[in-house]
């Protein structure tokens, strides 16, 4: 087990709070803190033995990676976790799945589209499937809700220039709702997204975020004149409580409230916009990309493994996430892993050793990777909760 610095991205939605208290720093951070990422990815590669992980593994792909996984996935590591902590809302966005990534980012090459551009929607070649598990109670927007509830929805802000999108939705077609919204004139928008701010109190209440009319208010209040306020409408709301996951595959479109999450995903940063951003918005790709069909179950339970260790399960082979608790009851907890892993202290602290002899402790905040070599992992040693990225 090797010692792991990881970066955190100063994204202008992060809390001030949530990272500095894992990490056992002074609160508030001078500044945002979004995300804490843990592993190689080359916008902010963990460190480890004093250089890039991703260089590391770039120069011994056989050790760090092992056999399977190098001739699998290349001289990288395939999946990145995150500590995710929003303050206000994140973008909505989608996925590419593999052959659109693959297809998005060869076009944009041949193009001469300069990887930094703004206007880049493909920065490399893979698919970014990812699940995300509530640390804090958790809310977000997650894939498309019934289309006759959304129709509903939009119909009590009783504006005649929805219309359109009202009619589309009560016979089901997603599409052309989304189509509608995300094309909106230009110069029309400010009008109409003051007209939906305006009407929110007509829009149901409730326990999620204030329901809908508490979502249109504060979505409003955060993007003023920004159409996703609307598009927002048409996607399931939810709130997850501590453990409880979201699984989140291509072409879902999903936007992420309040609250903080680790987040684990194929090592990607293919990002495909659809509102609640400056940021710019690509709307034929993200028509092309994504999947215009209700998502009815995106909540994902822990499931136990073993005493004082659950995961959650994915159908893609690129990750797997799991939890270990230790506590009163549960003093040791043993975790048989395929290839390289990466282990992250979320509260408390633990031993991690493994078959190779050497161990760790980690202290809330620190990570650490395994090399695929050393077997299975012993977390014990202490009271403390860790997660770890693994295939």
């Amino acid at each position: 087990m090797r010692r792991l610095q990881n970066p955190i991205r100063p994204y202008a939605w992060g809390s001030r709070d949530i990272i500095a208290q894992v990490q056992g720093r002074p609160v508030p951070s001078d500044g945002p803190e979004a995300e804490l990422w843990i592993g190689a990815h080359p916008d902010s590669p963990s460190t480890i033995d004093g250089r890039s992980l991703a260089e590391a593994i770039a120069s011994a792909p056989g050790e760090l990676l092992g056999a399977d996984a190098h001739a699998a996935y290349g001289a990288r590591l395939p999946y990145l976790m995150k500590l995710l902590a929003a303050e206000r809302s994140l973008s909505l966005q989608a996925h590419p799945d593999a052959r659109q990534a693959a297809d998005g980012f060869a076009a944009e090459e041949r193009a001469g589209v300069p990887r930094t551009a703004a206007h880049r929607s493909y920065v490399d070649g893979n698919h970014k499937p990812e699940l995300l598990v509530a640390y804090t109670p958790f809310e977000a927007l997650c894939g498309f809700r019934d289309p006759a509830a959304s129709a509903e929805l939009v119909d009590a802000l009783a504006l005649p220039a929805l219309k359109r999108v009202v009619g589309a939705l009560a016979v089901g077609d997603l599409r052309e709702a989304v189509h509608a919204l995300l094309s909106w004139p230009a110069a029309e928008r400010p009008e109409l997204l003051e007209q939906i701010a305006a009407n929110a109190d007509k829009l149901p209440a409730g326990a999620v975020g204030g329901g809908p009319r508490g979502l249109v208010r504060r979505l409003s209040a955060e993007y003023p004149g920004d159409v996703g306020v609307a598009v927002a409408l048409l996607l399931n709301h939810l709130m997850l409580e501590p453990g409880q996951g979201i699984w989140m595959p291509a072409g879902n479109l999903h936007g992420y409230l309040r609250g903080a999450g680790i987040e684990i995903m194929a090592a990607s940063d293919n990002v495909l916009r659809g509102g609640l951003t400056p940021k710019h918005v690509n709307v034929p790709e993200l028509l092309r990309v994504l999947r215009f069909e209700p998502l009815h179950e995106p909540v994902r339970d822990p499931e136990p493994v073993a005493p004082g260790v659950v995961t959650w399960s994915v159908p893609v082979r690129d990750f797997r996430l799991h939890r270990v608790r230790l506590d009163g009851e549960v003093g040791e907890a043993r975790l048989a892993l395929d290839g390289p892993r990466t282990v992250f202290c979320v509260a408390g602290s633990l031993t991690v050793g493994d078959e190779s002899g050497g161990s760790v402790v980690l202290r809330s905040g620190e990570a650490a990777y395994g090399l695929p070599a050393g077997g299975p992992l012993t977390f014990s040693g202490g009271t403390g909760e860790a997660y770890t990225g693994s295939l």
